[in-house]
């Protein structure tokens, strides 16, 4: 008798590893059991395009979860209390200084990873959205953003995006538009 739901039934994968697994909540890479000293995390993500261009944000240093450097989805951890399109809102003026006027759920994926001495089990809402248009700028510089920019969906290369952008491709049908 199984002690949860089939996460494979849901289509879950584990996007760090690019397969899936069949038991993602009873182990991490590295086999360390879930539930030992492990953080877990709802997230809400923006994919915005305009002009086969997507928004993407740069992680910092104080990326709590994915690696600094990586090109990321705007968007963040879902507060206490906050529903996920506050949370975009939130995050889309922190990260971006752009103004949230639609936003449409399109998937959840979840992730495992191991960052700055913590286990992650995250989970990421994505959701299509559509901006007022504006400059873009970092707002919140003290946070988890370095830098904010459209990048072309035609020059995209793997090795530099965060997994939850790499798996945003494939929900906007540009995986075939990537190098």
């Amino acid at each position: 008798m199984s002690s949860g739901p089939n996460p494979d039934s849901f289509g879950v994968t584990d996007s760090l590893s690019r397969t899936a697994r069949p038991e993602p909540w009873t182990s991490m890479p590295g086999g360390t059991k879930v539930g030992s000293d492990v953080r877990s995390r709802v997230s809400a993500y923006a994919i915005a395009v305009a002009e086969g261009r997507l928004l993407l944000t740069r992680l910092s240093d104080s990326s709590p979860v994915f690696l600094s450097g990586l090109w990321h989805l705007p968007g963040g951890g879902i507060d206490p209390g906050e529903q996920p399109r506050e949370t975009l809102e939130r995050e889309l003026h922190e990260e971006t200084g752009l103004e949230l006027l639609d936003a449409r759920l399109v998937d959840a994926r979840a992730y495992t990873a191991h960052r700055l001495g913590v286990n992650w089990n995250l989970v990421g809402l994505f959701y299509l959205v559509d901006l007022k248009p504006g400059p873009i700028a970092v707002t919140r510089t003290d946070d988890s953003t370095s830098a904010v920019t459209w990048m072309p969906l035609s020059g995209l290369e793997e090795s530099r995006l965060s997994p939850a952008a790499i798996d945003s491709l494939g929900m906007i049908g540009a995986g075939e538009m990537r190098q």
